[in-house]
């Protein structure tokens, strides 16, 4: 099975990058992962830097997948942040997760995440959001409430936050020839909506141009001096462009001037 993978992780307006990224492509399975640092308190790219060094260590791209080893892989990066929540200066560290597992042999993919960081799947031409956010807006709108107003960046959990819950994971997924996944942390999505990043997509014949035009929207947008963190990596399943590349150039160049 053939994967594509582009990334892109920027600092924007905040004085260091806590956002941590990073995969693994080995012969027989796949591992990409996505962190965010909780801000407001000290440490937060250090959890981040944890949690994903942790994983990305512990994989092994030449073995098979199954469910219980990626509980492992996710409670071993969760230990390694309370290790270093024994220093007092970090004990209340955290940090969100998104990380997708691919079974090359087999064709399947699993995932699991933590807090606001977001797993998208494109596949058959539609975008649609894999995960549901750890987050207080997240409740109330499932619940049926009013929103606006209402600080986006509360979490209810995140990696080294909370002892009593674990990461949540998604049912196994088979694969198909075309599938796009997209990991991205709020800093990337709180600036696109959901059609935008569909939009987007049909647009370009590779995970690299998709980064790049979505790039070119935010700069036009005049977020490039004014933002959070913002990390992405988009994954790209057998040959996505023959459901993406559905639209111009000239869409393209419609697409930015909506910016």
């Amino acid at each position: 099975m053939n994967i594509t993978v582009a990334s892109t992780s920027n600092q924007g307006e905040r004085v260091t990058n806590q956002d941590q990224i990073g995969e693994v492509v080995g012969l027989r399975a796949a591992c990409f992962v996505v962190c965010d640092g909780i801000a407001g308190l000290p440490g937060g790219e250090i959890a981040a830097k944890v949690a994903r060094d942790s994983i990305l260590q512990n994989f092994d791209g030449e073995r098979h997948l199954d469910a219980q080893s990626i509980r492992q892989y996710i409670a071993q990066a969760n230990h390694a942040i309370r290790q270093q929540q024994q220093s007092e200066q970090y004990r209340k560290m955290g940090t969100t997760l998104v990380s997708l597992f691919i079974d090359r042999d087999y064709q399947l993919a699993y995932w699991a995440h933590a807090g606001d960081s977001r797993l998208y799947l494109f596949r058959r031409g539609y975008l649609q959001a894999v995960t549901r956010d750890h987050s207080l807006v997240q409740q109330m709108a499932d619940a049926g409430y009013q929103t606006n107003g209402i600080n986006s960046n509360l979490l209810y959990f995140a990696l080294g936050m909370n002892e009593e819950r674990d990461a949540t994971y998604g049912e196994v997924l088979q694969l198909e020839d075309g599938d796009v996944f997209l990991l991205c942390t709020d800093g990337f999505w709180h600036n696109f909506t959901q059609d935008e990043l569909e939009q987007s997509l049909h647009m370009v014949n590779s995970p690299s141009e998709w980064l790049s035009l979505m790039q070119q929207a935010w700069d036009k947008n005049g977020n490039v001096n004014n933002s959070d963190n913002y990390s992405a990596i988009a994954v790209w399943v057998g040959s996505p462009q023959e459901t993406t590349l559905l639209h111009s150039l000239t869409d393209a160049e419609r697409f930015l001037s909506y910016k």
